[in-house]
């Protein structure tokens, strides 16, 4: 039988993390380009599923999919000063083709404005274009200078990338918000993970955003891993890139414009980390690269033959069912195997069991077996698979729970990191003449500023003055440390 972990989740997480990447075999680091890495079937499977139910949800918002090329023009960049400053550092640029130097360096696509809004600018004439919401699957290529790792961060990375365009300040912040209500009934209703959505600090906004709100889901180690993000692009975009309108009173105004970029490889790294246990893998049933595995306990062509109409039956009722009929591996082996994947349900199915008429079920949610008739199974399942993600969902959400601690003093912050937090403090500012005492926060404790609530905390009392110059406090942030 398999060896179990050799390290566990709560106590070496990072060589849990690379030993389950391995064992579960969902990404190849050995491809021969540092930080880029091959996705496995286990792995792809289930960002498929992703990808599906996050483009439904836009959909039903009224985002229509775009294909985009991958190369933009080098001038693209330069007609947004902010953006291009931000984002040079990181972009591969692409010099010849062939043999022969382009007359102009092109950049593989580290992300999408600067493509998308020179097409706004051909696309939007009148009011009645308005809202112009669009999205596209695609992806995009960063020279990550840190340390890379799968998933978490590479140079290489698959997310969806929303571009829209509004009349007014206040339509682009009401996207903003909806797109927020859009990372909680996917990410967290479907995914099952939990998070806080913060107002980023200016010195941490997007390159060429008015504001950047971002979500943060809590590790069990304590550590974040920054999710969606939604930008509030205003008009500067726009003006570099002459996206207008003309509107009611056919007078002429420039566009507000907003971003929103679910990286789905990413959130996988999420659903990885957050509902694994040492065992492997816990996939929620909405995203299961497969939902039933089928394990005859034995060869004999009854056994395969039943299990095979079992099969044939639960694929017909809509689930993502397979057979082991690997004779190389004991019964022991396989329970492990499929239980290290995650596969939310295992059906034994033995001699004893076809006599009774009855099946052995294995819940990898509770890690736990039951008995049923077999005439009882589909009405099981349909209802094992509403109750799953539940389960997972409550799970998951106690990771907040006593996450949060008061820090007053820079000490306090460091225990707090240590001791696997989230530290709350009064803090001088959140715009740029808080951004010295932020550099002091991140030298010192190894954590950064994530930002503010988006519903404003009042600094009263114990938080009147800032936890690093002493000055008052205009704003209540959250520290952590990040991946």
């Amino acid at each position: 039988m398999a060896k179990e972990f050799s390290q566990k989740k709560n106590e070496n997480f990072s060589e849990w993390f690379t030993e389950i990447i391995k064992k579960a075999e969902l990404a190849d680091i050995r491809y021969n380009v540092k930080g880029f890495l091959v996705f496995q079937p286990w792995s792809v499977l289930c960002m498929e599923k992703m990808y599906h139910l996050y483009e439904k949800a836009l959909q039903r918002k009224g985002h229509k999919p775009y294909f985009f090329p991958t190369v933009i023009p080098e001038k693209n960049f330069k007609l947004e000063s902010e953006h291009v400053k931000g984002f040079s550092p990181e972009v591969f640029w692409v010099t010849h083709g062939g043999s022969k130097k382009l007359e102009e360096k092109l950049a593989l696509r580290p992300t999408s404005e600067t493509a998308f809004y020179q097409m706004f600018s051909l696309w939007i004439r009148s009011w009645k274009d308005l809202p112009f919401k669009t999205y596209q699957r695609a992806n995009i290529f960063r020279y990550e200078t840190k340390a890379t790792r799968p998933f978490l961060r590479s140079r290489e990375f698959y997310w969806i990338e929303c571009h829209c365009a509004h009349a007014s300040e206040k339509d682009a912040f009401n996207q903003v918000k909806e797109d927020m209500r859009t990372t909680k009934e996917v990410m967290h209703d479907l995914f099952g993970l939990p998070f806080m959505f913060f107002k980023r600090p200016q010195w941490d906004k997007f390159a060429g955003a008015v504001n950047t709100y971002a979500a943060d889901v809590l590790n069990p180690d304590g550590k974040v891993v920054q999710q969606p993000s939604t930008h509030m692009l205003g008009t500067g975009f726009s003006k570099s890139f002459d996206v207008k309108f003309s509107d009611k009173d056919e007078k002429e105004k420039y566009c507000y414009i907003t971003c929103y970029g679910p990286a789905i490889s990413r959130i996988f790294a999420s659903v990885m980390i957050v509902h694994a246990d040492d065992k492997g893998l816990v996939f929620p049933w909405n995203i299961a690269p497969l939902h039933i595995i089928i394990v005859p306990i034995g060869n004999e062509k009854e056994l395969v033959k039943k299990a095979s109409l079992l099969k044939e039956k639960l694929q017909n009722t809509g689930f993502d069912v397979d057979i082991d009929l690997d004779d190389s591996r004991t019964p022991g082996e396989k329970f492990y195997s499929w239980e290290l994947k995650g596969v939310p349900l295992r059906i034994e199915l033995g001699k004893r069991e076809l006599q009774n008429k009855e099946l052995t079920l294995f819940r990898r949610d509770l890690n736990k077996k039951e008995k049923i008739k077999e005439a009882e199974l589909i009405k099981y399942i349909n209802n094992f698979s509403k109750n799953y993600d539940l389960n997972l969902i409550k799970k998951a959400d106690k990771l907040f729970e006593n996450s949060i601690t008061d820090a007053l003093t820079i000490k306090q912050i460091m225990e707090a990191m240590e001791n696997g937090k989230i530290a709350r403090c009064g803090f001088c500012s959140v715009d740029k003449k808080g951004e010295k005492c932020a550099e002091v926060v991140e030298k010192e404790t190894g954590a950064t500023v994530r930002g503010t609530l988006l519903e404003k905390e009042e600094p009263k009392g114990k938080f009147n003055k800032c936890v690093i110059c002493g000055k008052p406090a205009d704003e209540i942030v959250y520290i952590a440390r990040q991946y």
